[in-house]
């Protein structure tokens, strides 16, 4: 198969084209056919997947089949965070560069005239965090009379920090006849409750994801929690981890990892809910350009960077969820290259490897750090009461990272 089997508008095709798109991934293979019908969906996919242009591609030839005079807001697009709002956004332009549609994206951290005046143009697609749109909703800026298809983009995350009231504020406000397209990493209970209030008899769609973790060499290392750092760098000695990505547990922790990483002369940047904009752009970009060689992130964050040639990645703390782990390493070894996952293990974090195990269905190895020697009492069986009081202090951490 490829986009040719589909029947789009000669504009779409030729935008296609100029992206590369040649065959479509089994994400779009299985979505692009169903959305161009005007069915609800309920999709299941990770990022990576190429899902963007499985739900673009039918939302803009919809908006392209309609022969209309004036613009106005049809296609509403929702997602977790402003580096998602951005990228999809980015690839929405470039879809649409041989029409007269416009795009926009409407997201927090920046100032709201630019928005504003984006949305007084009546824009045709917009791409939106929930919060930010809800500003512009109370302020009468945004309009829905017209709008035809909502696109609910990763919406485990959405849930994950807080947003399902603000989603459910928007969907009131939105007609009762339209396409709605929902996807999700995982289909939990939320999200299918969540479907069933969006959706109308959804198509379910689940494929594979492109990374699979077989195609990534996955790597646990025991350590001391105040060995950390230094394991990191010992790591980051071996030239060929050229674009690596760390995740750290909160911002605060990210902050001081590339504190010490800069100290040691490498070239470390930093992403999270508490750096501007401009900083989160300027570093994801010096990233991509490889002027930094490490993006070091949070989960929440790190949501929606899609950058191609990341070598490693290091978990520099071990996920309170099985999924989020898989959606770590999926960041390496896109597109079916190998890449490799590192993860720096204390003996509190034993209880949550075993979970990442029985998801993955497979025993981890582990390795020896050189020069980093765990003292003998770091490997007797931490009691129950200390692991309980670390899960608790940690989902106690999750859950105030998920209100800010």
């Amino acid at each position: 198969m490829n986009f040719n089997s589909f029947s789009l508008d000669a504009r779409l095709h030729k935008s296609i084209a100029a992206l590369g798109f040649q065959e479509p991934t089994p994400i779009q293979a299985a979505t692009i056919p169903v959305a161009l019908t005007g069915q609800d969906i309920l999709g299941s996919a990770e990022t990576g997947t190429g899902k963007t242009a499985a739900f673009l591609i039918p939302a803009i030839q919809k908006l392209l089949e309609q022969n209309v005079a004036q613009h106005s807001l049809r296609v509403l697009i929702l997602v977790p965070t402003r580096e998602l709002a951005l990228q999809v956004a980015e690839q929405a332009q470039a879809l649409v560069k041989h029409t007269d549609l416009r795009v926009a994206a409407i997201y927090g951290g920046v100032g709201m005239v630019n928005q504003e005046q984006a949305l007084k143009r009546r824009t045709d697609i917009i791409i939106a965090t929930p919060g930010r749109l809800q500003d512009h909703m109370q302020r009468g800026y945004v309009t829905f009379q017209d709008l035809q298809v909502l696109v609910l983009d990763e919406a485990d995350r959405m849930l994950d920090v807080g947003f399902l009231p603000a989603i459910r504020r928007i969907v009131r406000e939105l007609p009762r006849e339209r396409q709605t397209m929902l996807f999700s990493a995982t289909l939990v209970a939320e999200i299918l409750s969540l479907a069933s209030e969006v959706t109308f008899k959804p198509a379910r769609i689940a494929v594979e994801t492109t990374v699979t973790p077989q195609a990534i060499e996955q790597t646990l290392f025991t350590v001391g929690e105040h060995q950390k750092t230094e394991a990191l760098q010992k790591l980051l000695a071996d030239k060929e981890m050229e674009s690596v990505l760390v995740f750290a547990r909160t911002k605060h922790r990210a902050d001081k990892i590339v504190k010490h990483l800069k100290k040691a002369n490498i070239r470390a940047d930093v992403i999270h809910g508490n750096r501007s904009q401009g900083q989160r752009v300027a570093a994801l970009n010096a990233f991509r350009n490889g002027k930094a060689r490490v993006l070091v992130a949070t989960d929440i964050a790190a949501r929606g960077i899609d950058v191609e040639g990341i070598s490693h990645v290091v978990n520099y703390d071990v996920p309170m969820q099985a999924e989020d782990y898989v959606h770590r390493i999926g960041r390496t070894g896109r597109a079916q290259a190998v890449g490799s996952a590192y993860t720096l293990v204390t003996p509190l974090d034993e209880p949550q490897v075993k979970k990442i195990e029985r998801v993955l269905n497979q025993k981890l190895p582990r390795r020896r750090i050189d020069g980093i020697e765990p003292s003998a009492s770091m490997f007797n069986q931490p009691n129950a009461d200390a692991i309980q009081q670390y899960i608790q202090a940690n989902r106690q951490r999750k859950m105030t990272m998920a209100a800010r």
